[in-house]
């Protein structure tokens, strides 16, 4: 019980620690909300007419805000788990994960403070993303359930994508490279059905969009906050969080054993 008590203990002081230096530099918090923010105003009064009105059903800009909204929200949490990458890589690099190793603490929480940090500023960004498409007109229609399930998928693929990161700033080896690695987790929500359905793209593509990560987990948060059923997609997304989260929770505890060992 002890060691658990520690550990706890420990992880919340590097909780505390990177929560200070989000605050003490404001600039990469604004711009993990900004790019998302941007992106929604983008397609929304740039393509929303037109893209609105290419859906099945659909009528235009409001139809287009109700079905890239989900997209949006997943873009916000992968581009606060990409800072991540950054941060650990800048720990690394500065020599400041070597002193943490000649400290008595649970050499485990360094990284789980760099993960507990980013899930608060995942729901900070969050928050703000949700504001912002509410005040251009987006009216979920999630219920207490579709809620919940909202929030526990936004949490588990924010704990994935977060140890991702994390596995990819240790590998890197410098903070340009960390900052370029993860870049891969912007660009696959657009080759998904999360700005246009699968069905309109070619054969090819459309199959490559439907079996990667993103595609069911996005699926499967609109259905959530439309308040219908997900489906298979659900259970394909939290398979897909599951695997990512475990595995590159091995990588990173691996590579930062690695690195004490060196």
């Amino acid at each position: 019980m002890t060691t658990v008590t520690d550990a706890a203990r420990d992880s919340a002081t590097m909780l505390g620690r990177n929560l200070k230096h989000m605050l003490r530099y404001p600039s990469m918090t604004l711009m993990l909300i900004g790019q998302p923010v941007l992106l929604l105003l983008l397609f929304v009064y740039v393509f929303g007419g037109t893209m609105g009105a290419g859906l099945p059903g659909g009528s235009g800009r409001a139809d287009y805000l109700a079905y890239i909204a989900p997209t949006i929200v997943i873009m916000t949490v992968a581009s606060v788990a990409l800072s991540t990458a950054i941060y650990i890589a800048k720990d690394a690099t500065e020599g400041v994960i070597d002193r943490f190793r000649t400290m008595p603490i649970a050499k485990g929480s360094v990284l789980t403070g760099h993960v507990l940090a980013a899930l608060a500023q995942t729901a900070i960004a969050l928050v703000v993303v949700v504001a912002v498409a509410v005040l251009l007109g987006y009216r979920p229609g999630a219920g207490v359930a579709g809620s919940l399930g909202a929030v526990g998928l936004l949490l588990l693929l924010g704990i994935a994508l977060t140890w991702l990161c994390l596995a990819l700033g240790l590998a890197a080896g410098s903070v340009e490279t960390a900052s370029n690695t993860p870049m891969f987790l912007m660009l696959l929500p657009f080759l998904s059905s999360g700005f246009v359905p699968t069905d309109t793209m070619p054969a090819g593509l459309a199959w490559i969009a439907e079996h990667q990560p993103f595609t069911p987990v996005i699926d499967a948060l609109r259905a959530c906050l439309d308040g219908t059923p997900t489906g298979s997609a659900g259970w394909w997304a939290i398979g897909w969080c599951v695997l990512i989260a475990i595995a590159s929770y091995v990588w990173a505890r691996r590579l930062f054993t690695a690195a004490r060992a060196g």
